[in-house]
């Protein structure tokens, strides 16, 4: 069995057709996405459109619940900036477009067969605003991720591709198909990658395969596509996927 894994789309359809035309050439038996696929960018209608017709389950994410709900649930403060972008993005999507957002799943199960599954989540199984990354200490990660196994895992959220082992299981983070950046950058100077990060499990016999993917696309098409969009905040979130100038 082979799983294409897809996360934080952040409403760049641009980033989650990229993955879907590189899925043309290496296929997958099943589509799972990881959560935060409408908030933020400028095509939130468009993203809920091609997810069903996928029609693929689908976690809910923290970004995605904050959009419904205006309620913030992490650490980290509500700017205006957010509430003019997520005012915008709301008044672009129909009752039934908030109704499908409101049809994900906390998690996702899948069967890959042998017994063993893979669990889908956005921060951990049990919150979608819990973190992990390669820097999280051990006992950290064991008490977000250790009841869970022996099933396999995989979660969103920090938009960085990575994978930990857990005994005879592992967790992986597939990366962010619609807002991939560097961690080790400078705030003053922020940059987004020019390309769409996703993951491909394969499961087969008891044998597991993960392949990370990368796949660039056009920043151009992106950058224009904000520019006429009408979202608050265009110039400024086109600017990251601008080069830097030296």
């Amino acid at each position: 069995m082979r799983i294409a894994v897809i996360s934080d789309v952040h409403g760049n359809l641009v980033g989650l057709d990229t993955v879907l035309a590189d899925l043309q050439t290496h296929p997958a038996d099943q589509i799972v996405c990881l959560g935060d696929m409408i908030q933020g960018g400028p095509q939130p209608a468009e993203v809920i459109a091609r997810l069903r017709a996928l029609a693929c389950p689908v976690v809910m994410g923290n970004a995605d619940a904050w959009l419904l709900t205006g309620r913030a649930t992490g650490a980290e403060p509500t700017t205006e900036r957010q509430l003019a972008v997520r005012e915008w993005q709301l008044a672009r999507l129909t009752a039934e477009d908030r109704g499908y957002i409101e049809r994900f799943e906390p998690t996702v199960e899948i069967g890959l067969g042998d017994g063993r599954t893979l669990l889908c989540f956005q921060g951990s199984p049990a919150s979608f605003d819990d973190i992990i990354l390669p820097t999280t200490p051990e006992e950290e990660f064991q008490r977000l991720l250790g009841p869970y196994a022996p099933a396999l895992m995989c979660g969103g959220h920090t938009h960085l591709q990575q994978i930990c082992r857990l005994g005879d299981a592992l967790f992986f983070n597939p990366g962010s198909a619609g807002f991939a950046y560097s961690h080790q950058q400078p705030e003053s100077n922020f940059k987004a990658d020019p390309w769409a990060e996703y993951a491909l499990l394969t499961y087969e016999d008891g044998r597991v395969g993960l392949e990370f993917r990368r796949v660039p696309y056009q920043a151009e098409s992106l950058v224009a596509i904000y520019l006429a969009s009408g979202r608050p905040y265009a110039e400024e979130a086109a600017q990251q996927y601008r080069p830097a100038v030296s």
